[in-house]
């Protein structure tokens, strides 16, 4: 009888926490090859800008430039512009699927989140 009041009240528990990363817009990371991991702006409810100049460049199959940033639980990504023209950078001076610089948090340890689809 203890034991299954035990393991009922954390089941409970269990649900009650995992609800916590859900209320955020936010899901674990499970290897689904056609999960959204990245997006171009902070969903979640501690919204802050995103810094200039601190992202890793990432080369598309096309030869275009992208950006990317990972905090450690949201991930951000774009095409990368030029200022001047307003048309993507395209210079294939890498092969695609390249990533080149940091985009890694500072605090390591934290569990990737992708965005929830709703799903």
């Amino acid at each position: 009888m203890v034991k299954s009041s035990f393991l009922l009240v954390m089941g409970g528990v269990v649900l009650v926490l995992s609800g916590c990363v859900g209320g955020d817009g936010l899901q674990q990371y499970n290897g689904n090859p056609n999960a959204i991991i990245a997006t171009s702006e902070d969903r979640g409810r501690d919204k802050v800008s995103i810094a200039d100049g601190h992202a890793a460049i990432v080369y598309d199959p096309d030869g275009c430039q992208g950006w990317m940033i990972d905090d450690g639980v949201e991930g951000y990504s774009g095409r990368r512009f030029d200022p001047k023209s307003g048309l993507p950078i395209c210079n294939k001076k890498y092969p695609p699927g390249t990533v080149i610089g940091q985009y890694q948090s500072d605090s390591p340890g934290i569990r990737d989140y992708v965005p929830s689809n709703g799903n």
